[in-house]
């Protein structure tokens, strides 16, 4: 991917601040859309990455990718929730 693509994925996230920090995203940004999430599904860590599968207020399935060096988040996958055959498995 190029890093013309991945600014292009680059998403703001806004997150609920526990005892350690940034815990968890509550809404996110895509350009000037707001979505608020409803329900985190899953999370998962590596080393550099926090990821977190979740359900989006207008339906979609979103995962979102937290790259924890450089605090910043992109959306790698999504999933509009329209069409039964394409939902992802865990859904």
């Amino acid at each position: 991917m190029s890093e013309e693509q991945q600014q292009e994925n680059h998403i703001q996230v806004e997150c609920y601040a526990g005892y350690r920090a940034d815990e968890s995203p509550r809404r996110f940004l895509i350009g000037q859309r707001a979505i608020t999430i409803g329900e985190i599904i899953d999370r998962w860590l590596d080393p550099s990455h926090r990821y977190f599968k979740v359900r989006g207020d207008d339906g979609g399935i979103y995962i979102l990718r937290q790259d924890v060096p450089s605090q910043t988040w992109d959306m790698i996958l999504f999933d509009s929730g329209c069409r039964d055959e394409t939902r992802l498995s865990s859904t």
